[in-house]
């Protein structure tokens, strides 16, 4: 398996992941909340022209892909971190997922490994990141990496229906 960065050639393939997760969350449970509107193609499109698009390849198929921003997309400022950092001195981990196909094989693991490594080699402070409350999947798998719990917080982002979100950082 590979961490890369995503370009357009990866976005068919990346975005054919996202469709087949967001089937599966409709026919099970639907932790995160997902919907059509979010991860959308335009989300993932603009995430790699930003060079923002991870995945993580195994003989040229994507076995699952995540986006690191500097953006928090809302009011992170609210979380209670154990870091007072700045914007730009932490990655945010966005949209992490496992195409059905191939979950059950360490994929999420090594793709928050993958976020870890590529935060320290580019001189990040910290990654953090929102869940809802219900994700218990995402919440175990962060955690066992050694993320902490930051605080239950609405971060303004008037998403109808979840209007808080459980925040989790590790300090890096």
């Amino acid at each position: 398996m590979e961490f890369i960065i995503c370009t357009s050639e990866h976005l068919d393939a990346v975005i054919e992941m996202y469709s087949k997760v967001l089937k599966k969350l409709e026919a099970t449970v639907n932790y995160p909340k997902w919907s059509e509107e979010h991860p959308s193609r335009e989300y993932i499109c603009e995430s790699a022209a930003n060079s923002e698009l991870f995945a993580c390849v195994e003989n040229g198929e994507i076995l699952g892909a995540a986006v690191l921003s500097e953006n928090p997309e809302g009011s992170y400022e609210l979380g209670d971190w154990k870091a007072d950092l700045s914007r730009g001195e932490y990655l945010v981990v966005h949209t992490l997922a496992v195409s059905p196909e191939h979950e059950r094989r360490g994929v999420g693991s090594f793709m928050v490994d993958g976020c870890i490594a590529f935060a320290k080699e580019n001189g990040y402070k910290a990654l953090r990141l929102d869940v809802l409350k219900e994700n218990f999947p995402a919440i175990n798998l962060y955690k066992s990496k050694g993320f902490i719990f930051a605080g239950t917080k609405d971060l303004l982002r008037n998403i109808e229906g979840i209007p808080f979100f459980d925040l989790y950082e590790l300090n890096i």
